[in-house]
C-alpha cells in the first residue's frame, strides 16, 4: 500500500460515498486522509464512515487519517414572504433584527453581533458574494443599506462581511456539542473555521488539548493580519478558498494562497488547499484543463495536500475524481521543474542542533541517493522537521503512538507506520532489525540497499529506558538494510 508520491489527497465524505464498497475504492484510488463535514449529516452517518475507515487500515496495515471539519458560526438572512425577492441596483434594502418574514424592502438579520461591528461605509456579501450592499445608517438594531449588486436573494443565503472583525466565538454551540462527540469517537484532525484572530486558536486548545490536531481555516482575509501567530498556534492550516474568495477580489486569491504556503513551509506546519479543485468532475468525468493546473500548482508550491470537497461527497465520480487528482500529483512530481521549485522555496532554518542535524541528514540522502530516510518519533515533531527540508527520498514515521501516527497521515512525504506495542524494540538492535524489516516489507527498499535513519536520543540496552522517548533530534545513521 505504499503511495509513491509525496502530496497527500484529503476526500470529504457524503451521500456520494458513505458506503463500505466506495470508501474502500476512494483509499485504492489513493486517498490518505477523509473529511467528515459536520455541516451535514447525521451522527450516525459520521460514527458509521468512521468505524469503516478504521476497519480498512486494519485490513491494509496503513494509518489513514480522519479530519473532523466543524461548521463554524454560519451568519446567514432570514426567512421571506413568497421565499424570496430580487433586489434593484441602487435601491434601498434593510436589515434588522425583526424576525417577521422579509420583504422587497426588508429582512430579519439574526445576528445582533453583526450589528455591534458594521459602520457607515460598511460592505455586506450575500449568497456567496452575488449580491452587494452598502452600509448607510446603522444603529445597532437596524441597517439601511444601498443595493450596489442586486439580483435574486432567498431564505437563508449566506453574508460575508469582509474587511471587518467580527465579535463571534470560532466555536458556536453546535460545534462544542460535534467536538465533543468527534472526540469521544477517535477522530485525529480538528479543522476550526472561521479563524479570524490567534485567540480562536487558543481557545479551541484549551477544550481540545493533545486529543487531536488541530487545523485552522484560513477562510477570512482578517486572519491574514495575524497570520504567522494563528499558524505558529496550530498543527496544521487550512486554506479555504471558496469563503476566502468571497471576502477577497479573485485576483488576489492566488497571491494569498502562495504566501500562506510558504509561511507554513517556513514554520514546519501541514497546509491543505481546499475548495473547487476539481468542482467540474461533480458532474463530468473528466476535470477541466484549468483544474487539472489548479491542483497542480498547488503541487508546484509545495503543499502537503490537497481536498476535494463536493466532488467526492455528492459528485458523481467520487473515485474516478480521486483516481485524477492521483494522476496530477504523480506527474508533477516527476516533473524536474517541480524539484527545482521544491530546492528553491527550501525553508530557512533555527540555529538548533534539531535543525542542523536534519538538514544534514538531508543532503547526506540526497548526496547518496539513499532509498529512505527513517525517524524515530514519539510526539511526530522529527518527522515534521524531515518533510520540511523535502528531502528526495521517502520519509518513513516509525512510531509507538498511535494518534502520532494517524496525524502524520497529513505531512508531505511521510508515510507512517504504527508500531504495536508488543512489537516495540528494547534495544538499539532491535531498532535497526524493526527498521530493516519494515522498509522491505513496505517496498520503500530492497536487501542490500542503504538509508538514512534519524534518532531522538543515545539508545541504550538497559530495559528500564524506553527506546522511543520524546526528544530533539540528535543522531544520524546510515544503514544497510
Amino acid at each position: 500500500m505504499r503511495r509513491y508520491r509525496a502530496t497527500k489527497i484529503i476526500a470529504t465524505l457524503g451521500p456520494s460515498s458513505s458506503d463500505a464498497q466506495t470508501i474502500e475504492q476512494l483509499f485504492l484510488s489513493g486517498v490518505d486522509l477523509f473529511r467528515l463535514n459536520f455541516s451535514h449529516g447525521t451522527y450516525e452517518v459520521h460514527e458509521k464512515n468512521f468505524q469503516i475507515i478504521r476497519a480498512l487500515e486494519e485490513k491494509y496495515g496503513r494509518p489513514i487519517g480522519i479530519i473532523q471539519d466543524l461548521q463554524g458560526p454560519k451568519l446567514r438572512v432570514g426567512k421571506f414572504e413568497g421565499g424570496s425577492v430580487v433586489l434593484e441596483d441602487g435601491q434601498t434594502f434593510t436589515l434588522d433584527l425583526t424576525e417577521t418574514l422579509g420583504s422587497q424592502e426588508r429582512v430579519n438579520l439574526p445576528h445582533p453581533e453583526i450589528f455591534q461591528a458594521l459602520r457607515v461605509g460598511s460592505e455586506l456579501l450575500l449568497d456567496d458574494g452575488n449580491l452587494r450592499l452598502k452600509v448607510e445608517e446603522c444603529d445597532g438594531q437596524t441597517c439601511r443599506t444601498i443595493v450596489l449588486n442586486g439580483g435574486p436573494l432567498s431564505n437563508h443565503k449566506g453574508v460575508n462581511v469582509p474587511g471587518v472583525t467580527l465579535p463571534i466565538d470560532a466555536l458556536t454551540e453546535k460545534d462544542l456539542k460535534d467536538l465533543d462527540y468527534g472526540l469521544k469517537l477517535g477522530v485525529d484532525w480538528v479543522a476550526l473555521s472561521f479563524v479570524q484572530r490567534p485567540e480562536d486558536v487558543e481557545k479551541a486548545r484549551q477544550i481540545i488539548g493533545d486529543r487531536a490536531a488541530i487545523a485552522s481555516k484560513i477562510e477570512k482575509p482578517m486572519a491574514l493580519q495575524q497570520l504567522d501567530k494563528i499558524i505558529r498556534l496550530s498543527d496544521g492550516i487550512m486554506i479555504a478558498r471558496g469563503d476566502l474568495g468571497v471576502e477577497m477580489l479573485p485576483e488576489d486569491v492566488p497571491s494569498v494562497q502562495k504566501k500562506i504556503i510558504a509561511q507554513c513551509r517556513l514554520l514546519g506546519r501541514p497546509v491543505i488547499v481546499a475548495t473547487q479543485m476539481l468542482e467540474s468532475m461533480v458532474t463530468h468525468r473528466t476535470p477541466t484543463r484549468a483544474e487539472a493546473s489548479d491542483v497542480a500548482t498547488a503541487v508546484y508550491e509545495g503543499v502537503d495536500a490537497v481536498m476535494l470537497s463536493a466532488e467526492s461527497a455528492a459528485g458523481k465520480y467520487p473515485v474516478e475524481t480521486v483516481t485524477m487528482m492521483n494522476r496530477i500529483i504523480e506527474r508533477v512530481e516527476k516533473d524536474p521543474a517541480y524539484r527545482n521549485s521544491i530546492d528553491y522555496q527550501l525553508a530557512s532554518h533555527e540555529s538548533t542542533v534539531s535543525d542542523a542535524i536534519t538538514a544534514a541528514a538531508r543532503t547526506i540522502t540526497d548526496t547518496l541517493s539513499l532509498k529512505a530516510m527513517v525517524t524515530l518519533t514519539t510526539s511526530g515533531s522529527t518527522a515534521v522537521r524531515v518533510s520540511r527540508e523535502r528531502p528526495n527520498a521517502p520519509i518513513i514515521g516509525l512510531t509507538p503512538d498511535y494518534l502520532t501516527a494517524h496525524i502524520l497521515t497529513l505531512t508531505w512525504g511521510v508515510h507512517p507506520i504504527l508500531i504495536a506495542a508488543q512489537d516495540e524494540p528494547q534495544s538499539f538492535e532491535d531498532v535497526i532489525a524493526y527498521i530493516s524489516k519494515a522498509v522491505v516489507a513496505f517496498e520503500f527498499a530492497e536487501k542490500g540497499d542503504e538509508i538514512l535513519i534519524t534518532m531522538g536520543s543515545t539508545y541504550s540496552n538497559d530495559p528500564a529506558e524506553k527506546v522511543f522517548k520524546t526528544g530533539s533530534t540528535r543522531g544520524v545513521y546510515i544503514q544497510k538494510v
